[in-house]
């Protein structure tokens, strides 16, 4: 009690009474969770602040518990994950619930999942906090404030946020390539009960909105299709979609359903507050057209996954953050042509899913069509895209990276995300171990952790994390001694030294 008191007189002259961490993340989401849990498993003291009670941010705690992509490509923290997932349920096959994913889960069990992994590492966790202030010290580092009045002190900091706010206040320089905000998503968990759940109108309520979300009498039917051009799917097929294998439907229906649009990146916390409200009254309002126009009364929002007070999730589905202008920035040219670029030779994660932009509710959706879905071959993401080109001792680990703006579509995705995080949580413990910047640490440097700890680089297929020779094979490729061929194969892009020999 009297060092707390003398503390707190003399805090500005006796810096030691802040707490000190090699490392701070600020923000629990995708990235920010496996930064920490990479950084803690490589020997440095790591603490996550975190503006939720959980982490795992899109994947959890915006609900969406559905995987996109890079399921034969497991390694790392991710694989560990997505392991842990499939032990609870009972294997692999049982992760495939709905039709939307191969790996989908209750979010509340994700949350617990990270939870821990993080403890098992021996992260330190914040949670209900944000940071007030942040300060980069002239010796090196930054100094914190933090909204609930500590003071925190730390080697190297890095951004885990959904929206790059981080970046922004501490003047990283941003990319200025975006065209418009990706439709964001107010996520629905909801279940089936045994009586009626139907709720009220909501304010604002458009049929109209939603009469094409699937084929039903009230459905604009062009063919088969809506106005938009997406397929009417039976309400079945919608609602089975997302379906996850305790039984709970994710509702994160692209289809005149709950994607919402606004230019969110660009404002402030009132006018991001109000579009949050707006996004929600979206979704409670495909909720109501479900329940009393197609008559599902008895699916409603569960009231046993989120603790929140409405049962929804605590933040919505933002596919797109403010992106960094980094030491490297990844596009999709050197997406389809990696070898025209010497962006592999720096490899830390891989992506597989196509290019996926929401722009349906932009009113500009005509012009941004060609990127529905753009074709791409699996693809690796070069370590500069982590670091920005002027700020010192800071790094990205969420959506917030180097990207262009089209490639955004793939690099958002949640296992790109989760590999991006764990080789920002290794750069910036090698950075504290060896007393350098994070711009001084060759790529080599945490290519051999990453390899260590059973990540790929590249997104060879023809060796897992666990065969003999992965990790001789993962070393040849980003010496350019092994080239892969990459091609589009629907939703499940690949790359291989060796093509099978029945293709």
């Amino acid at each position: 009690m009297k060092l707390r008191f003398v503390c707190f007189l003399l805090g500005p002259i006796l810096l030691s009474c802040a707490e000190s961490y090699d490392i701070v993340v600020m923000g629990g989401g995708a990235g920010g969770t496996t930064a920490a849990i990479e950084a803690a498993r490589c020997g440095a003291s790591v603490l996550v602040v975190e503006k939720t009670p959980w982490l795992g941010g899109m994947l959890t705690s915006a609900g969406v518990s559905a995987i996109d992509g890079n399921y034969r490509l497991r390694g790392g923290i991710f694989g560990e994950f997505t392991d842990s997932l499939a032990a609870r349920y009972g294997g692999y096959e049982a992760l495939k619930s709905g039709w939307v994913s191969n790996v989908l889960f209750n979010p509340a069990i994700g949350n617990r999942v990270f939870r821990n992994i993080t403890e098992k590492a021996g992260v330190s966790l914040r949670f209900e906090t944000a940071a007030t202030r942040f300060r980069q010290r002239s010796g090196g580092g930054w100094t914190l404030t933090l909204s609930d009045g500590s003071t925190i002190r730390t080697k190297v900091l890095i951004d885990g946020t959904e929206l790059g706010d981080v970046a922004e206040a501490v003047g990283a320089e941003a990319l200025d390539d975006r065209v418009s905000a990706q439709d964001l998503t107010y996520v629905a968990i909801v279940k089936e009960y045994d009586h009626d759940v139907s709720i009220p109108e909501p304010e604002g309520y458009d049929i109209d909105l939603y009469r094409s979300c699937c084929d039903n009498p009230l459905a604009d039917n062009q063919d088969g299709f809506n106005p938009y051009g997406q397929q009417l799917w039976s309400p079945d097929m919608m609602l089975s979609y997302g379906r996850l294998p305790d039984g709970y439907m994710m509702i994160n229906w692209p289809v005149c359903a709950n994607d919402y649009f606004a230019e969110y990146l660009d404002m402030d916390a009132e006018g991001r507050a109000e579009v949050v409200r707006k996004a929600k009254r979206r979704t409670l309002g495909f909720i109501y057209f479900l329940q009393h126009e197609l008559g599902y009364r008895n699916i409603g929002i569960a009231d046993d996954v989120y603790p929140t007070e409405d049962g929804l999730p605590f933040y919505p589905y933002y596919r797109e953050a403010r992106r960094i202008a980094g030491r490297d920035t990844m596009t999709v040219d050197a997406a389809k042509h990696p070898y025209d670029y010497d962006l592999y030779t720096r490899a830390i994660a891989v992506g597989d899913y196509p290019v996926d932009h929401h722009h349906v509710q932009n009113p500009r959706r005509e012009e941004l069509s060609h990127l529905w879905f753009g074709k791409i071959p699996s693809f690796s993401v070069p370590m500069g895209v982590l670091v920005p080109v002027r700020v010192e001792d800071f790094l990205v680990a969420d959506k917030a990276i180097s990207t262009s703006w089209e490639m955004n579509g793939g690099t958002r995705l949640q296992p790109v995300v989760m590999g991006l995080g764990q080789a920002a949580g290794a750069l910036a413990a090698i950075a504290v171990k060896t007393g350098r910047h994070p711009s001084e640490v060759p790529a080599a440097e945490v290519q051999s952790v990453l390899l260590d700890h059973g990540c790929y680089l590249l997104p060879f297929l023809d060796l897992k994390p666990a065969d003999p020779g992965f990790r001789e094979l993962q070393e040849m490729g980003v010496r350019g001694e092994v080239r892969g061929t990459g091609r589009s194969v629907g939703w499940a892009n690949e790359t291989w030294v060796n093509l099978p020999e029945d293709e």
